[in-house]
């Protein structure tokens, strides 16, 4: 089977968040599954030195567009987060039903719903919804922030998590160009998190599911931009965890490369754990851009 493009850079945006190496691919853009590609691999080494993420809070929400996007490295920060008690859910705007060249979209929806299910069971998330949006055409807008805001405001997380919403996937000229989905998305949950907190915006939303406001967000951390400024250290058990959350996405990975499964995660996972070891006390850790609320 052949992957689609939105990974990549078109249509569906599993795949990892967009952190593809060539159309048709998922995982992280450049070589060897790092976002970015080497650009952003040497500026990982040479990056000042990265904070701790806080650990001050309970409960989190995980924002994506597409099913696997969370899981190309993050989930395993996650697996390390939900062994320390911590409660995360996923929200994911779009089931990837574009993603895969050779399925129909509706089979594909269910497939890879299935298998983001799965995903999230691996590293201990059971609490996974998704809105229902249109692979590969995600609108940044109020519709999109509306449903964001609403979740946030039902679940009350204090971290959010989401990921690249810039142009790019690394800061060096000619890096690889993000996609559609994943610029609408982080930028939308970047916003609905300050419409959850204000009684104004989408009120009548707010009525009809007799919630209130939420403005007890804390933090908005986004994965694999070129700027990020804290990390979370991964232990080995969680980096197990993380790669089994990866591998759930069979159907994807299959569509994606000819590499053996196993293989081909074990070496996305990896290089996504060890990018930033050198700016984080040699420890194997997920990075984040921490926006402070």
């Amino acid at each position: 089977m052949a992957a689609t493009t939105d990974d990549a850079a078109a249509p569906d945006g599993g795949g990892a968040p967009g952190w593809a190496s060539a159309p048709g691919g998922g995982g992280m853009p450049g070589e060897g599954g790092v976002p970015g590609g080497p650009e952003a691999g040497a500026a990982a080494r040479t990056s000042p030195q990265l904070a701790a993420m806080p650990e001050g809070w309970t409960r989190a929400l995980a924002v994506v567009a597409h099913p696997d996007d969370l899981e190309y490295g993050v989930a395993a920060g996650i697996a390390e987060w939900t062994a320390r008690g911590k409660q995360i859910s996923y929200l994911l705007a779009t089931r990837g039903e574009a993603g895969i060249d050779t399925m129909d979209p509706a089979e594909a929806a269910r497939v890879r719903e299935g298998e983001q299910r799965a995903s999230a069971a691996a590293v201990g998330v059971t609490d996974v919804r998704f809105l229902d949006h249109q692979d590969g055409v995600l609108q940044e807008g109020p519709a999109l922030r509306s449903d964001i805001a609403a979740v946030i405001r039902a679940l009350r997380p204090e971290l959010v998590i989401t990921v690249n919403h810039r142009d790019t996937w690394g800061a060096a000229p000619g890096a690889p160009w993000n996609t559609p989905d994943h610029r609408a998305l982080g930028r939308s949950v970047l916003d609905a998190v300050g419409d959850a907190g204000n009684r104004w915006i989408f009120t009548e939303r707010m009525k009809k599911d007799g919630v209130g406001p939420w403005d007890g967000v804390r933090w908005v951390a986004v994965a694999a931009t070129p700027a990020v400024t804290h990390a979370v250290e991964v232990g080995e058990e969680a980096a197990r965890k993380g790669l089994a959350s990866l591998l759930e996405h069979r159907a994807y990975i299959t569509a994606l490369t000819d590499e053996e499964p196993e293989a081909y995660a074990r070496s996305i996972v990896d290089r996504a754990l060890d990018m930033y070891g050198q700016s984080y006390g040699g420890r194997r850790a997920v990075a984040f851009e921490l926006h402070p609320c």
